[in-house]
């Protein structure tokens, strides 16, 4: 059983004591428990960051790297570990945890950033000053939550504050492994809290509580507003990293093998439980039949449903029951509204009778005001919609509440970039691209604010003016 959470720089028990039972989804089974932290651990948390506040922020830029390093250091020592509890409680496949191995990664690319990031900004006769905002709420999804983890801590602590983490009970495994890594990095105590517990309690302190000056989340949008609405009264700055419903548009010059694999790519992954899922896939209408073609044999091919621990599983079972059910309900919804499965189905896939695995799905005649077109589903659920030009796949793409990711195909770099600059997202991928430091957040309904490299970074300080 998982009995301590982390305040002051010790491991100590929590004060509240409800227990919270952890499952294998790979097969449905319980494999421990976790005691909950309480509002009681939840506002010691806060104290002990809000004492350690002051020190903190006075660091130097030096000083700040030497412990991001050291942290770095300490997540990377404990990477098979953390490999092997996010495979166990949360079913990610062994090929597909690009996340995990992403979380020491987090403190390295806060590193980059904070090296050549300007603090102090001459505007006119004014000297203009980035101060550490405060004590910084974190407040964590279950997917990945080791990596969500690191990432957020690393910006928090390069902007000199301080922070009270709030880890998914889900993932309390891996927050453990992470943790003890954390611990013997040596940091000052009360630098970094972390606290599990449940978000209507732990969260809703940190919400609340006058002495937490930013919530940094990461979640669906029906929690955000609810988080939007609790941090109302004390008027605390927030980033939010919401929901999605990402478009992938195949334009027609696209070379098609290589598009669908990329739409299915970015569609399936994290077993479709990501926020940057692209679960609309746009293709122009004379393409429909070659492009469904090559889904079905694709779909079989190069993402199969298995054991995480498998080395050839592309997805693995949903987070919990509750999940498995959602998705199922999804399912049935769009064959209840006429649109046509061309892969997958309702049900389990064959061979897997325990465990809480879903058959990937595609749907086909779908059309963008359909249930399944326009709710975040989380999990391997994509909808073909078709488009008649350009300027059609636009509206479709940007017809949505959401407006975290889009993915567009095409092979003519110029002509995929106009497409891009056009669309109602946070960021586009052109045929795969990448970038790490680039800003990350949504326009709409997926969020306030961006994370990650300069832009995450500033969404941690305040600017003061001093005008000589």
């Amino acid at each position: 059983m998982i009995s301590k959470i982390y305040i002051d720089g010790e491991f100590v028990t929590p004060h509240g004591t409800e227990l919270f039972d952890l499952y294998n989804p790979a097969t449905g089974q319980v494999i421990g428990q976790v005691q909950l932290a309480d509002q009681v651990d939840a506002e010691a948390a806060i104290a002990a960051a809000k004492r350690a506040l002051p020190a903190w922020s006075a660091t130097s830029r030096e000083e700040r790297i030497d412990a991001l390093r050291r942290l770095h250091d300490a997540a990377a020592a404990r990477l098979e570990d953390l490999r092997e509890a996010v495979g166990i409680e949360y079913g990610g496949p062994v090929r597909n945890r690009y996340l995990v191995d992403s979380t020491a990664g987090a403190f390295a690319d806060m590193i980059k950033t904070l090296e050549t990031f300007e603090f102090t900004r001459q505007v006119g006769n004014a000297v203009v000053e980035m101060a550490p905002i405060g004590v910084s709420g974190l407040i964590m999804p279950w997917n990945s939550d080791a990596f969500f983890i690191a990432d957020k801590l690393a910006t928090a602590l390069a902007a000199g504050c301080t922070a009270v983490i709030k880890p998914s009970e889900m993932s309390a495994t891996q927050t453990q492994v992470l943790t003890e890594a954390l611990h013997a990095a040596g940091l000052p105590k009360g630098v970094f809290n972390i606290v599990t517990g449940r978000g209507d309690v732990v969260g809703t302190t940190i919400n609340r509580h006058p002495d937490i000056a930013k919530i940094s989340f990461t979640g669906s949008t029906e929690v955000g507003k609810i988080i939007m609405r609790e941090a109302s009264d004390t008027l605390k700055s927030l980033t939010l990293e919401l929901g999605g419903k990402s478009p992938s548009i195949i334009l027609d010059d696209a070379n098609l093998e290589e598009a669908v694999s990329g739409a299915l790519g970015s569609g399936f992954v994290n077993s479709g439980q990501a926020c940057v899922a692209g679960t609309r896939i746009l293709v122009q209408e004379n393409q429909l039949d070659d492009v469904l073609a090559l889904i079905t044999k694709k779909v079989e091919a190069d993402h199969p449903v298995g054991d995480p621990r498998d080395p050839a599983t592309a997805i693995g079972p949903m987070v919990s029951q509750r999940q498995w059910e959602r998705v199922q309900s999804y399912i049935q919804r769009g064959v209840d509204e006429g649109a046509r499965i061309v892969v997958g189905g309702p049900g389990r896939p064959e061979g897997l009778p325990d465990g809480y695995y879903v058959r990937p799905t595609v749907f086909a005649d779908v059309t963008n005001d359909m249930t399944i077109a326009r709710e975040e589903i989380f999990g391997p659920v994509l909808s073909v919609i078709t488009y008649r030009d350009e300027n059609h796949a636009v509206e479709i793409a940007n017809d949505t509440t959401y407006g975290l990711h889009a993915y567009v195909f095409s092979s003519d770099p110029a002509r995929a970039r106009r497409i891009a600059s056009r669309l109602e997202a946070g960021r586009v991928s052109v045929n795969g691209g990448f970038e790490q430091l680039s800003p990350f957040g949504g326009f709409k309904q997926s969020g306030l604010g961006r994370e990650y490299g300069s832009f995450g970074l500033e969404g941690f300080l305040e600017p003061r003016s001093v005008m000589l």
